[in-house]
């Protein structure tokens, strides 16, 4: 008992930098908690465009300049690495001391941390310093390859697993300290809404984590992955609200950052290929989250107006803004944006792994044959149901809307038209509807899978972007100006990762000696993953 005792004490400041760590995983720095400007930097500038959830509706930034989506940007592309790097150095200072061994269970929560972090670093660009940096490396020297990390990861969330779930062997005392410590210093578990305060959660998200990691290389190791996905299900994944992880509002106090981002810094509006997905499905998101143009927009070509309050009308992807954060300055920022009060009274949280991020992935699983405990059909249709971005504590106007929603059999025709006349009218490239059908192909069944977890996912871009680079789906229009990029992304190609572009000498020795090389191929935006295979789904 004593010894537990002088290690909690010990470690205390180091629990208190962890905790500015699960933070930073999604938006926060220097210990607060998720907020605009961190939280921009990491997504809005680079992956929320690439999955083409929003457009950046203007060029001039305090810090830099964004000219279209896939324009690079010194400033703005070391943003997702930069959350990592505040992640990581927060976090394993903890886990290289030696005195955490002797509360194994803070140990393994704070080593799932560490994982969820890495994952998404790994594939945003790719191999990066995984392994020094597990070891807090002050001055790392080698990048890693994607398979090494990929495999790392697991074996830690194998690992931490087996730890937790030992956690019920231990004598009362000591699970009554470790539980004060995991409320003081802990704030990712969803269920101590729930007076859930075990292990429980935290098992639950290793395991999916794992089920995710193991989709996303079924092209280039489809052994491996089926294995992987088996054991995570059998092993207990994601099955409830209260299961699910990640930075909660009504837990912590905050609003998500993208509220004041896309509504008070006006850095944000709603892309054109999610108008013409959410338009062509007829999705409840159309009825009640997003909104229609905030102003009168003049046509350039015909000076036809489109009244204030017309339609939904997004942006579409690598169009070259212009300069203006105010309507007076850009006519681009009326196009649409979301509910400032969906998002903010009912509390979006940010989800480390959301449930119907886990049963779409059950469903893509039981449509490849594996064992994933249910059918693609039940796992497909529990998905949609509760695949709604706001709290669910709070309730949702989406529920209202799922009886037609998952029935709608066809896409609604739909043409998504430029209000200002930039460019030719956009017939929906969106040609699956939403009601499951056992007699579709597996093709037409898996985008159809896809297509509903790319809406779920809503706003997590990062694993959006990834799915859509894996898979192809949801089909999306084709990005403007691909050649406002660094030259590599033929147009009507997609980008397939963010490039390191170092400026340090340092960094560029790194990238040129072991970056390189472990990538496969130069530090270019088309250059494809390990895991992102150009080959059929199936």
């Amino acid at each position: 008992m004593h010894g537990v005792d002088s290690a909690l004490t010990t470690l205390e400041t180091y629990f208190m930098q962890s905790l500015s760590g699960q933070y930073n995983i999604r938006g926060g720095k220097e210990g607060g908690l998720p907020a605009a400007h961190a939280y921009q930097r990491q997504y809005c500038l680079g992956p929320d465009l690439y999955a083409q959830y929003f457009t950046v509706p203007h060029k001039d930034f305090m810090y830099g300049t964004l000219t279209s989506t896939y324009n690079v940007s010194a400033e703005f592309n070391n943003g997702p690495l930069g959350a990592y790097t505040m992640a990581k150095n927060a976090i394993m200072p903890l886990l290289n001391h030696p005195l955490i061994d002797s509360i194994p269970e803070m140990k393994a929560i704070n080593l799932l941390y560490y994982c969820v972090t890495a994952q998404e670093q790994a594939d945003l660009s790719g191999p990066y310093s995984y392994l020094e940096d597990k070891q807090n490396s002050e001055s790392p020297e080698e990048y890693n390859d994607l398979k090494t990390i990929y495999y790392g990861i697991v074996e830690n969330l194998d690992t931490i697993v087996a730890c937790l779930k030992h956690y019920e062997t231990r004598p009362e005392w000591y699970k009554e300290k470790i539980t004060e410590a995991m409320n003081s210093y802990c704030v990712t578990n969803r269920g101590v809404l729930y007076e859930d305060f075990g292990m429980n959660s935290y098992i639950k998200l290793a395991n999916s984590l794992k089920l995710r990691m193991a989709m996303h290389i079924v092209k280039v190791e489809p052994e491996t992955a089926k294995k992987w996905a088996e054991e995570a299900v059998a092993s207990g994944v994601v099955e409830s609200d209260a299961d699910q992880q990640g930075i909660f509002p009504i837990i912590s106090g905050f609003t998500h950052p993208i509220v004041d981002i896309a509504n008070s810094w006006n850095d944000l509006r709603l892309c054109a290929s999610f108008e013409s997905l959410l338009m062509s499905l007829d999705h409840p998101y159309t009825k009640y989250l997003f909104l229609p143009n905030a102003y009168d927009i003049e046509n350039k070509v015909t000076k036809e107006i489109t009244p204030a309050g017309d339609r939904i009308c997004g942006i579409r992807a690598g169009t070259l803004v212009g300069n203006g954060q105010t309507f007076a300055q850009n006519k681009r920022q009326a196009y649409s944006t979301f509910s400032t009060d969906v998002i903010s009274r009912s509390q979006c949280p940010t989800y480390f792994v959301k449930w119907a991020e886990v049963d779409f992935l059950r469903a893509e699983g039981a449509l490849r044959g594996w064992d994933m405990g249910g059918t693609a059909q039940f796992f497909y249709e529990r998905g949609i149901d509760n695949a709604y971005i706001e709290d669910a504590f709070n309730g949702s106007q989406y529920v209202g809307h799922l009886y037609d929603y998952k029935n709608l059999d066809k896409p609604v025709d739909y043409i998504s038209k430029d209000p200002m006349g930039d460019g030719p009218d956009w017939p929906s490239v969106t040609t699956i509807g939403v009601k499951w059908n056992e007699g579709d192909d597996k093709e037409v069944k898996l985008e159809k899978i896809i297509t509903q977890k790319y809406i779920a996912l809503f706003p997590l871009s990062t694993e959006a972007w990834t799915e859509l680079r894996r898979t192809g789906y949801p089909k999306l229009f084709p990005v403007l100006n691909a050649d406002d990029g660094d030259g590599s992304i033929e147009q009507g190609d997609m980008i397939r990762r963010i490039p390191w572009v170092p400026t340090d000498p340092i960094a560029v020795g790194m990238v040129e000696a072991s970056g390189i090389p472990a990538l496969g191929g130069p530090d270019e935006q088309a250059t494809r993953l390990w895991w992102d295979v150009d080959a059929p789904n199936f």
